[in-house]
């Protein structure tokens, strides 16, 4: 492994972080070879999706000299492709994301590029606003979502507020691949670069702007008086993210303001101590909150994860609370837009809802119920923020309705290009209120809906492949499944294998392979773009919730031996 010790090596001959420096000094003193091996056996990859990695010293980490070497590559994309270009900047709770984010912008001012930065956290939606309202040449969001405290990442915008295009994406990677990040980055010092105008703060005004639009996403048709007569009540936890300030405010304006905030997931706080995955997906996260509606017993508990993209839900349910899917919430929300749009009179024929290959095959149902035209696109927000681009280009962006992922990702307006959990806490109570004049809660509700179409459950596991050897041990079994594809799963004949890897149905490359089963159900998988894992994601329909249940556990122990 001298490479991995040359690797040491040079960096320790070259950093000037102290910090950094104490970590790779007592890194080569205990002679630690998994941990030399772990943090120099490759560098951070930079995607579509941009870093993400846990944060410490070397190649395989988040620091200040990795986060450098990306910026000087996307100052070089930028300045070959913009004419004075501009990037707007903002960041989490995370730890270190006010240190990466100063470091990237006196890289991109020493570069030409003209950084505007939030002053404070701000969520993810936000970022890509500024980037739209300030016209800018692209966004940069210091983030790691819901993983786990240890990580941070760089989320790369295109100047349409959209994650960054694969092409763009391959050309920032070239170019961060040809630095050297000791010897090639620029750099000036932060503070002189606000003093001569090449960093510039992002005021009060762009957020209010952004509230404004979020505003408008409204489709509440509500009188004063029915929400007078069902008056919501809210428990909300941020997570120790970025969603308190925007979330209440929003919800304040429309008018929702009974809200009791979790205290211990109250402040920021990148160490997240109250649970070690800060993720709405999960019960853990969400404990805080239930524990706290026991005593407050409000119509809803609402979570959003630290960069305040993805939103979650949990109603009383009996005597205990549940959690709403992605797939669920996504399904409530669509069919209720739907709904608020047809008493309105509008031609929902018209209209185009966007959702994954890896989400609920339900929503199909709901298309032939109100007519709407259904597009489905590949895994990642940006994939839905395209097709709201394209139709943006065509003149046509108000034929958009809702877009969701099965992650706990919604968006119902224009205003952005990315998931929007401000935007969706708004519907979510707006929602909860109509259904609460009808004397229902969020779950009784979407039971509701699965009565009239059907029990469509689904179910994502996520497998983890960690070290050196978890990226090749990956990269073997897809190559494994697509050599040999299995002709059984659980005891249903595979009819069909879906392999994306060259695109299908006009939708670019994937990594992806899809087995449809006999009577409908199905199984993907695919390798996560940002950690080493690899996602399973089971569908089955089923008469009743129990033999739904049923079919997804036996899919789910075949899938687990097959990823094994």
């Amino acid at each position: 492994m001298s490479d991995v010790h040359e690797l040491l090596d040079t960096w320790i001959a070259n950093a000037t972080d102290d910090e950094l420096l104490a970590e790779l000094k007592a890194m080569k003193e205990a002679g630690d070879e998994d941990a030399i091996t772990d943090a120099f056996f490759q560098d951070l990859a930079f995607g579509t999706a941009g870093l993400r990695g846990t944060i410490g010293a070397g190649t395989n980490r988040m620091n200040i000299y990795t986060v450098g070497r990306a910026t000087q590559g996307f100052a070089n994309y930028l300045n070959e492709n913009f004419e004075n270009p501009t990037v707007a900047i903002a960041r989490d709770s995370r730890n270190k994301g006010e240190l990466f984010v100063k470091t990237t912008a006196a890289i991109l001012a020493a570069n030409g590029v003209t950084a505007y930065v939030y002053p404070k956290i701000s969520p993810v939606p936000t970022l890509s606003w500024a980037t739209r309202y300030l016209q800018c040449s692209g966004g940069i969001c210091m983030t790691a979502s819901h993983n786990p405290a240890p990580y941070n990442g760089y989320k790369a915008y295109g100047p349409d507020g959209c994650q960054i295009t694969s092409e763009a994406a391959d050309a920032i990677s070239a170019a961060m691949n040809a630095t050297d990040p000791f010897a090639d980055v620029k750099t000036m010092d932060f503070d002189e670069a606000v003093e001569q105008g090449k960093v510039k703060w992002i005021g009060d005004e762009v957020l209010d702007a952004y509230y404004d639009a979020v505003l408008k996403c409204s489709v509440c048709n509500l009188t004063e008086e029915q929400s007078a007569a069902a008056p919501l009540k809210l428990v909300y936890t941020p997570l120790n993210g970025t969603g308190l300030i925007p979330v209440t405010a929003v919800l304040n304006r429309a008018g929702i303001t009974d809200i009791t905030v979790v205290p211990e997931q109250k402040d920021p706080d990148g160490d997240f101590p109250t649970c070690p995955y800060p993720n709405p997906e999960i019960r853990e996260a969400m404990q805080k909150g239930i524990d706290l509606c026991a005593e407050v017993q409000p119509d809803l508990l609402l979570a959003t994860d630290p960069d305040a993209d993805r939103v979650g839900v949990a109603c009383q349910d009996g005597d205990d609370y549940t959690l709403l899917t992605g797939n669920e919430m996504g399904v409530l929300l669509l069919d209720y837009i739907c709904k608020m749009r047809a008493e309105r009179g509008e031609d929902l024929a018209d209209k185009v809802a966007v959702t994954t290959i890896v989400s609920s095959a339900m929503v199909d149902a709901l298309a032939q119920e109100y007519g709407f035209e259904l597009r489905r696109c590949l895994t990642g927000f940006k994939y839905i923020g395209d097709i709201i681009t394209g139709l943006s280009d065509a003149g046509q962006v108000d034929r958009y309705i809702f877009g969701f992922e099965e992650s706990y990702g919604y968006l119902s307006g224009d205003h952005v290009r990315d998931k929007d959990a401000v935007n969706a806490s708004l519907l979510i109570c707006q929602m909860a209120q109509y259904y609460k004049l009808q004397g229902k809660n969020l779950v009784q509700a979407m039971r509701e809906l699965y009565e009239k179409y059907g029990y469509y459950h689904n179910r994502t596991i996520s497998l983890s492949y960690p070290g050196a050897d978890g990226a090749a041990k990956m990269a073997g079994i897809m190559a494994a499944l697509r050599e040999t594809a299995p002709e059984e799963i659980a005891g249903a004949k595979v009819e069909a294998v879906v392999d994306y890897v060259d695109g299908v149905n006009g939708l670019p490359k994937a990594n992806v392979i899809e087995f449809d089963l006999e009577g409908g159900d199905k199984a993907i998988v695919r390798p996560s773009g940002t950690e080493p894992k690899i996602k399973l994601y089971i569908f089955a329909k089923g008469a009743d919730a129990a033999s739904a249940d049923a079919q997804l556990d036996a899919i789910e122990e075949a899938g687990r031996k097959l990823l094994s």
